[in-house]
């Protein structure tokens, strides 16, 4: 385990404030605009990533910037301390909302820094409809029901060109997206992850 305090000092974790290609950050677990409502990174700096994370994630905004010129990413969560994790577990416990949380004794690819959530921002700099907002736990948020979406009209064709050419350019830099949050990204496998990675506390 690593402290979330001390990730600073550790030279296998990059800040995504150094990042090149004009990736832009607002983490909105340090903001109530979440879908617990309310900031849950209070007094922790938690805009990093694991360096070969942060390394990918340079390659995946230099390929949207040569693909779509003025277009680019923006990062809504990085690294998701396992305190933080716990208590979003707790919150949402007896739910159906936990559906969208890795268990807290398993741990979140987050907390390793091996995740990243993320949308698209226009040249004009405004973040791009999506069909759902970031931590809209529906349906409409699932990749895997884009197609049935499309045909009943809840989701348009411009918004799966959006999301398309986020996962082309995540996928290009070697990133796997999930079935349910079309804005959530891994990198590296998820069993390696954990089997082989210190988790931030």
């Amino acid at each position: 385990m690593i402290r979330i305090e001390d990730i600073a000092s550790q030279p296998d974790f990059r800040p995504l404030a150094g990042l090149r290609h004009g990736i832009a950050v607002e983490l909105r677990y340090a903001t109530a605009a979440n879908f617990v409502g309310h900031p849950v990174y209070a007094g922790m700096d938690c805009a990093w990533l694991r360096r070969e994370a942060a390394d990918a994630l340079e390659r995946a905004a230099a390929w949207l910037r040569q693909h779509r010129p003025g277009w680019r990413l923006l990062v809504l969560d990085a690294l998701r301390p396992q305190r933080v994790q716990q208590r979003l577990w707790d919150e949402l416990q007896g739910t159906p909302l936990t559906l969208y949380l890795a268990h807290p004794e398993r741990g979140s690819i987050h907390s390793y820094g091996m995740a990243v959530d993320l949308t698209l921002l226009d040249p004009q700099g405004r973040e791009v409809d999506m069909g759902s907002g970031f931590d809209e736990m529906t349906l409409a948020s699932h990749p895997d029901h884009e197609a049935e979406h499309l045909a009943l009209g809840a989701l348009t064709a411009q918004h799966l060109v959006e999301r398309g050419w986020l996962r082309a350019a995540m996928r290009e830099a070697g990133f796997h997206g999930i079935p349910t949050e079309w804005w959530h990204f891994d990198f590296g496998d998820r069993v390696a992850v954990r089997r082989d990675l210190p988790r931030a506390l």
